[in-house]
């Protein structure tokens, strides 16, 4: 019997603004609306990298229902978002947001479902 254990989004949004992409409050800020919106629960506060001179952001947050991670690439205008959640969540507009915060032409969302299997 296969039962619903949850699902992954693994979001990927090109033709970003790049300095959006090097904007760490920008990329906290999504990481807040996203754990508000979706009722996350965070572990601890969220762990943020910012790599120097032009480079992205790498940020994690670990929340009880699995993770939250993003990785922006200045260099290619580009930021994956990863977020694993053990219980089903409802859907997010990925798309609208990160079109209207950080400038993205195109925004692919797979949506994964993780069964468990008993």
């Amino acid at each position: 019997m296969d039962l619903t254990g949850g699902c992954e989004w693994v979001v990927e949004a090109h033709g970003c603004d790049t300095a959006a992409l090097q904007d760490l409050s920008k990329l906290q800020d999504l990481f807040g609306s996203l754990i508000r919106e979706l009722s996350l629960h965070p572990l601890s506060e969220s762990t943020w990298h910012k790599f120097p001179g032009a480079g992205g952001v790498t940020g994690l947050a670990m929340l009880t229902e699995s993770h939250l991670a993003c990785h922006t690439f200045p260099e290619y205008q580009s930021l994956c978002l990863n977020l694993f959640c053990c219980r089903p969540r409802p859907e997010w507009d990925f798309a609208s947001h990160l079109e209207r915060e950080f400038s993205a032409t195109s925004v692919r969302v797979r949506r994964i479902e993780r069964p468990y299997h008993a």
